[in-house]
C-alpha cells in the first residue's frame, strides 16, 4: 500500500472584507500519496491557489488540519516550520515576477542553499548549483545571466531548480505553465514528470487547463467557490464525470477533430458570491438539475464508486 504523505481535513480559509467573510476555501478534505500528483482544477476565483498556499502555510488557515507525514503542521511553531520548509516548496505561475531581477541565475539557485546552511563550503555549493542547473536543463553558461535576459521557459527552469535546492519532497505547482507558450509548456511538463520519477517528488498541480492536467495528474479534484465538488482518478474523471459542473468544464475542452460530437454545456446565471454564502449547493443557481433540496442544504462529498467522490444531491439521496 502506498504511503500517505498529505491529508487535508476540513481546511478553511476565510478573509475579512467590508461586506463580510469571504469563504475562499471552505471545508475541503483529501489525501495524497507519496510520489503521486493531485491536479486541482476550477475556474478563476474558486480557491485553488489559496488552497495551495494555505497547505504550505504561506497563508494561515482559518480552521482545519494539514497532516504532513502524520503531523499536523498547523501545530508547529516558527522555528519548527522553518526546518520543515526544506521539504515543502512552491513553483509560481509567473516565472519572471517570482525571480529577483537583481540576482544572477547562479545567485537565485544558490540563495536557499546558503540561507539554510545546507552546504557551507563555497566550492561545494558552486558544484551543487551547477548540478541543479544540469538537472533542470539549464546550460552552465547561463550562471551569470539575469532573469530579464532569458525566455519564459528558462526562467521557469530556474524556479524549479530553486525549489529543488533543499531536501524537497512535496511541491505545490501553482499554474506553472500557464504563462508559457504551448511548445514550452510541453517541455516543462515533461521535465517535471522526469524529476518526479527520478526524485520521488509529490505534486499538487494547480491549473485551469483541463487538457494539461489530464496527462500530468494521477488524481483530479474539481473546486467550485471554495468547495471540493468532485475527485477521482484522472482517467475515470474524464471518462465518467458525474457532477454537472465537471461535465460542463470537460465539454469546453477544444478537440482537434472535424467530427467533434461532444455537445458543449453552456452554464447560465451568475456565480454566487463567496462572501457570507448561504448553506446550500453553491452551484445551484447555474445547474440544470437544481431541486428544492439544493437551495436549502449543502451536499456532502461522498464516494459513489471506488475512489470517485462527488458532492451533489442527486447522489446524496
Amino acid at each position: 500500500m502506498a504511503e500517505k504523505i498529505l491529508e487535508v481535513r476540513n481546511l478553511k480559509k476565510h478573509f475579512d472584507t467590508s461586506r463580510g467573510k469571504l469563504h475562499a476555501v471552505d471545508g475541503i478534505n483529501f489525501t495524497l500519496e507519496r510520489g503521486k500528483t493531485l491536479g486541482l482544477v476550477g475556474e478563476s476565483g474558486c480557491g485553488k491557489s489559496t488552497t495551495g498556499r494555505v497547505i504550505l502555510r504561506l497563508l494561515e488557515a482559518t480552521d482545519g488540519e494539514i497532516i504532513y507525514k502524520g503531523q499536523n503542521i498547523r501545530d508547529l511553531n516558527k522555528e519548527e516550520m522553518r526546518a520543515l520548509r526544506k521539504e515543502l516548496q512552491i513553483i509560481f505561475q509567473d516565472p519572471f515576477s517570482s525571480l529577483d531581477p537583481r540576482m544572477t541565475v547562479f545567485e537565485i539557485i544558490e540563495e536557499p542553499i546558503k540561507l539554510n546552511k545546507i552546504i557551507t563550503n563555497k566550492a561545494k555549493r558552486h558544484d551543487r548549483v551547477l548540478e541543479l542547473m544540469e538537472l533542470v536543463g539549464l546550460s552552465d553558461r547561463l550562471v551569470n545571466t539575469y532573469p530579464h535576459e532569458l525566455d519564459g521557459g528558462r526562467r521557469q527552469r530556474i524556479g524549479i531548480a530553486r525549489a529543488l535546492a533543499l531536501d524537497t519532497q512535496f511541491i505545490v505547482c501553482d499554474e506553472p505553465v500557464s504563462a508559457l507558450d504551448v511548445s514550452i509548456q510541453a517541455q516543462i511538463l515533461n521535465l517535471m514528470q522526469e524529476l518526479q520519477d527520478k526524485l520521488g517528488l509529490t505534486y499538487i498541480f494547480i491549473t485551469h487547463d483541463l487538457s494539461v492536467v489530464n496527462h500530468f495528474s494521477d488524481d483530479i479534484a474539481v473546486m467550485y467557490l471554495g468547495k471540493l465538488i468532485e475527485k477521482a482518478p484522472a482517467e475515470e474523471l474524464f471518462e465518467n464525470p458525474i457532477h454537472p459542473y465537471t461535465k460542463a468544464l470537460l465539454s469546453a475542452i477544444p478537440r482537434p477533430t472535424l467530427d467533434n460530437k461532444v455537445e458543449k454545456i453552456i452554464l447560465k446565471g451568475e456565480i454566487t458570491s463567496p462572501i457570507n454564502p448561504k448553506n446550500n449547493c453553491r452551484f445551484s443557481d447555474r445547474c440544470n438539475y437544481t431541486e428544492a433540496v439544493c437551495e436549502r442544504e449543502e451536499p456532502c462529498l461522498i464516494e459513489v464508486k471506488k475512489d470517485h467522490f462527488v458532492a451533489c444531491h442527486i447522489f446524496n439521496d
